[in-house]
């Protein structure tokens, strides 16, 4: 068996075979769960893609060429963005083509069930990791529809944040939507460019306020305008692209 492909690190190699990203597979190895044709992996180690066995936590990795796969979802609500979960039946990767399911994705960037909106689903370890983490700054845009009007004089408190359940939580940018001259609004739209797990609902809850829709429209300066809920479509490189965008207004 022979490879035209060229030696990478093997954090690389996992990273590219989407199993993690770059730095969690460095952890990995550092850990001592890779092994390269029996022997444990060290940072550094590199491997022949297509002829060297890489396993990683008792797991042979199956190679496969193909380049870097990125979806764009519109998820519906009921839908979870996991893997794997034996308390829920439907995952965002039940709405992938069946042509994709046998290759391992990434939620770049969850929604909870009771979310809509758009998703990143990639095989690409390295890019999910830096749309996710807070240092790059991507900025996230959201609508929300609340049960009762927000008033526009407590914007303040989401953009200064509040301290709820031990945690610190805080936007970047709230606009109440609707008629403009209103000091209120049950329409609301959210900017950020970080996400602590239900960071909006809880920071409505907190305030006294109830989330009754919630859909993330925008990432960078990529919107899910045009692609229909429970679609993904394929994103090019230009469109990827837009998902690192900053916006203008943050």
């Amino acid at each position: 068996m022979t490879s035209t492909d060229k030696p990478l690190r093997v954090q690389k190699y996992l990273a590219d075979m989407g199993v993690c990203s770059r730095r969690a597979a460095e952890e990995h190895i550092r850990e001592g769960s890779v092994s390269v044709n029996g022997k444990t992996a060290q940072i550094g180690d590199k491997i022949e893609p297509g002829v060297d066995e890489v396993v990683f936590e008792g797991q042979k990795i199956r190679h496969r060429k193909q380049g870097q796969i990125v979806f764009a979802l519109n998820k519906p609500k009921g839908f979870i963005c996991s893997n794997d979960d034996p308390h829920n039946e439907r995952t965002v990767f039940d709405l992938i083509p069946k042509d994709y399911a046998t290759i391992r994705l990434f939620c770049a960037g969850r929604l909870d069930k009771d979310s809509e909106g758009l998703v990143i689903l990639t095989n690409d370890g390295d890019l999910a990791n830096k749309l996710m983490h807070p240092s790059s700054l991507v900025v996230k845009r959201y609508h929300v529809s609340l049960k009762q009007p927000f008033p526009k004089g407590k914007s303040i408190k989401l953009i200064k944040g509040i301290t709820f359940e031990g945690e610190r939580l805080k936007v970047e940018e709230v606009t109440l939507l609707g008629n403009q001259t209103k000091d209120s609004s049950k329409e609301i739209d959210i900017a950020m460019h970080h996400g602590k797990k239900r960071e909006i609902r809880r920071l409505f809850t907190a305030l006294g306020y109830d989330v009754k829709r919630l859909k993330r429209y925008q990432i960078g300066t990529y919107s899910i305008k045009g692609i229909a809920k429970g679609v993904g479509i394929i994103l090019q490189k230009k469109e990827i692209r837009k998902l690192f965008q900053h916006d203008k207004n943050l």
